[in-house]
């Protein structure tokens, strides 16, 4: 089945001097122009490609992928305005994608990156962005568990903290305290689930929470000190980004679990680091 605005795997029947063309199924041949095409193309070949429509609003294939497809988000630089609305560019040299005023929340200026969501216009069939969200997520009950690993997407930054996008089907919220390590709009990482409110809001962290947390962590730090040989030079007196670039946590979950370790008789803690205690 062909899916115009995604990547599709497409067989090569025919050349000509300007390109090759590809089995459309339905839609009949597709022009991959020769500057579109990889090296040493071939009629018989199945080639992915990318397939969009182009100025003439005729299906056209490209081995250029987007920075998103249709059903994704992306983050996109405007280039220009029109009295149609914004157009980003989203990786597709020959056409930008069009982002209609009635798809903006808040009007939007060149020169600007945002980010935005492709779609396929139903109406029209154009495949077009919109950076109207609120319209796309939280349709279905949030039935999350605390501490459920998700992936998510930045989305916004407030004096609240950073609105993510969870599984792509759901708002959910960063507080200051929970952030750690650089975030930024368009950002994909994983997450955790710390409470889903009684009004349906949901709070996120970027680490497990509670006990979990700590657990998993402990587990993090006496696994690569045995790879390491049973040092590692990360102390409590460390600082906060040698913390992260190891272990990706904050520097007071970290002080707080080989504290733990310690307690237990698992490791030593000196100023140059932690070391592994070992059992005659």
């Amino acid at each position: 089945m062909i899916n115009v605005g995604r990547v599709n795997q497409l067989e090569v029947i025919k050349e000509a001097e300007f390109g090759w063309f590809l089995d459309g199924e339905d839609y009949g041949s597709i022009l991959l122009s020769k500057k579109s095409a990889p090296e040493g193309i071939a009629i018989g070949d199945v080639v992915d490609v990318f397939l969009y429509f182009d100025a003439d609003n005729q299906i056209a294939a490209t081995k250029e992928t987007p920075v998103a497809q249709v059903g994704e988000w992306g983050l996109m630089k405007i280039e220009g305005i029109n009295n149609v609305g914004a157009f980003a560019s989203w990786g597709i040299k020959e056409k930008d994608l069009l982002i209609p005023f009635s798809e903006q929340r808040g009007r939007l200026s060149a020169g600007q990156t945002i980010l935005v969501y492709v779609y396929t216009d139903k109406a029209s069939g154009r495949i077009v962005g919109t950076t109207k969200f609120n319209k796309l997520l939280d349709k279905t009950p949030a039935r999350y568990q605390p501490n459920q690993q998700v992936e998510l997407l930045i989305a916004e930054r407030s004096d609240l903290g950073y609105k993510a996008i969870i599984n792509g089907e759901h708002w959910g919220m960063i507080f200051p305290s929970d952030v750690f390590g650089k975030l930024f709009i368009g950002k994909k990482l994983k997450g955790y689930i710390k409470q889903v409110r009684a009004d349906g809001k949901i709070d996120l962290s970027l680490q497990k929470v509670g006990v979990a947390k700590m657990d998993d962590l402990s587990e993090k730090i006496l696994s690569l000190l045995e790879k390491k040989g049973g040092f590692l030079p990360l102390s409590d007196k460390s600082t906060p980004e040698a913390i992260f670039a190891t272990f990706k946590t904050s520097k007071g979950t970290y002080k707080k679990s080989i504290g733990t370790l310690y307690k237990q008789g698992k490791i030593t803690i000196s100023k140059e680091g932690i070391s592994l205690v070992t059992k005659d």
